[in-house]
């Protein structure tokens, strides 16, 4: 009997361990025709062509101008139009102070959403729910709100000169952003359609992963826009200073190559812009940092933009002179100090981390595009592609300016903890000013 046992026990495991056949799937594993979907790159071509490809076309009548350039001369010119084009065109908008620029980073955040959800559902071919596609863009609005909602309140409070501006919004912010979020989550789970489940959950996943790349960048960008708008405009400027002269280095004199995931990127390419952008931003901080529309911070200068105080990063301040560059100054009988200001410092890290860590957000956007056959992600800039493809640096480059000011700049905010303090009950303010008093004459600042 033990050697029937053994003799069945095999049979037994084969029959377990036996592949199902098509027609032996069960209906709830079937009910998605994701099968395959993924692994068959002509079939990603094939889905992906609805999606607009950069051509590089300036018009009928200047392509014709430059049909007779080789492709390479061509594509250059095309490119440098445009650059120009976009970097006057923010300039204006810098100039026009820091409201304009957070409209601008909102037109971005949009336009970059909306060219990643356009490859997901060419992906995913969900085109045929516009119910379903709404959804991804209600929970961009609904994100916005969570991220900016206290922040963006208070800057208009400010700019409008009212105290409680919008006070129940920011009070119950969070609440009123998670109640937008049930609404959401409720009405996707309300729009799954039987032999779309895997696809209409591919692409919720998808549509959380592009905000948290593009909202919460967002988010970091403009608050470091709080902070004054030199923490925005020179970290962009870097980026943009990296990203034209390496192409230009790489242009000209690019022969080793970089990195396999972008093939025209080239180490004559990286190494020049990283010293252009570290040389770059030392002379753009030389000519700002004087400038009070520039340096400070945003609450500060819309209260009284005629007698804003220069935050210290700003001020000249004495360093000594390390010991072995210090011998240089005995010799010549000086004192060994100098004198600068301290955002000079943070100039060159952030230019090195714009010219060394920015483009691999570069190469991440290439690997991205790889992956699903397509050149660029959309064709909004001509000779540069979508919007995505110019910002892709811009947002890495952000957050970490964010977490920058946050550890060696950002101090507590005088403003908003009074306004924090007045939100209070009478009896729980009046413990807070008790407490204040009594620690300002312990340590003798204050006397009875």
């Amino acid at each position: 009997m033990s050697d029937d046992v053994r003799h069945r026990k095999p049979a037994e495991n084969q029959n377990q361990l036996k592949v199902p056949q098509k027609d032996e799937i069960r209906p709830t594993s079937d009910e998605s025709d994701m099968d395959m979907l993924l692994q068959d790159e002509e079939r990603m071509e094939k889905l992906t062509k609805a999606i607009p490809q950069d051509k590089g076309s300036l018009g009928a009548f200047a392509d014709s101008l430059l049909e007779t350039l080789p492709p390479k001369w061509r594509n250059w010119v095309v490119r440098g139009v445009f650059t120009v084009i976009m970097i006057s065109s923010f300039s204006f908008i810098v100039n026009r102070g820091a409201t304009w620029l957070m409209a601008l980073v909102f037109l971005i955040q949009f336009k970059c959403f909306q060219e990643i959800i356009s490859i997901g559902l060419a992906v995913y071919r969900l085109y045929d729910f516009p119910w379903f596609r709404a959804l991804s863009w209600y929970f961009l609005l609904t994100s916005n709100y969570f991220f900016f909602g206290e922040s963006l309140i208070d800057y208009w409070g400010i700019l409008l000169r009212k105290d409680n501006f919008l006070h129940f919004m920011v009070a119950y912010h969070r609440l009123i952003s998670f109640a937008l979020y049930c609404i959401g989550f409720v009405s996707f789970v309300l729009s799954l359609k039987k032999g779309y489940y895997m696809r209409q959950f591919s692409l919720f996943a998808w549509t959380h992963i592009s905000l948290l790349l593009i909202v919460s960048q967002s988010f970091f960008i403009i608050q470091n826009i709080f902070q004054g708008l030199i923490w925005f405009l020179v970290p962009v400027a870097m980026i943009i200073c990296c990203d034209v002269m390496s192409y230009m280095f790489g242009f000209f004199w690019g022969k080793t190559p970089l990195i396999k995931l972008s093939p025209k990127k080239t180490w004559e390419g990286f190494i020049g812009g990283a010293f252009s952008t570290v040389i770059f931003g030392i002379l753009l901080s030389l000519f700002l940092y004087n400038r009070p529309f520039f340096v400070c911070p945003l609450q500060n200068y819309q209260i009284d933009n005629s007698n804003c105080t220069i935050p210290l990063s700003f001020q000249t301040q004495e360093y000594a002179v390390p010991k072995p560059f210090s011998f240089i100054y005995k010799v010549l009988r000086k004192d060994p100090v100098i004198h600068i200001f301290p955002f000079i410092f943070h100039s060159i890290s952030m230019s090195l981390f714009a010219s060394i860590l920015g483009p691999f957000g570069g190469f991440f956007a290439s690997g991205f595009k790889r992956a699903f056959k397509i050149k660029d992600f959309g064709d909004v800039i001509p000779g540069h592609g979508g919007l995505m493809d110019r910002f892709d640096c811009q947002l890495l480059m952000g957050t970490f300016v964010n977490v920058y000011i946050s550890t060696f700049i950002r101090i507590p905010d005088a403003t908003k903890l009074v306004t924090q303090i007045l939100w209070l009950d009478p009896q729980e303010q009046i413990i807070a000013f008790n407490t204040l008093k009594e620690e300002l004459i312990r340590n003798g600042l204050l006397h009875h």
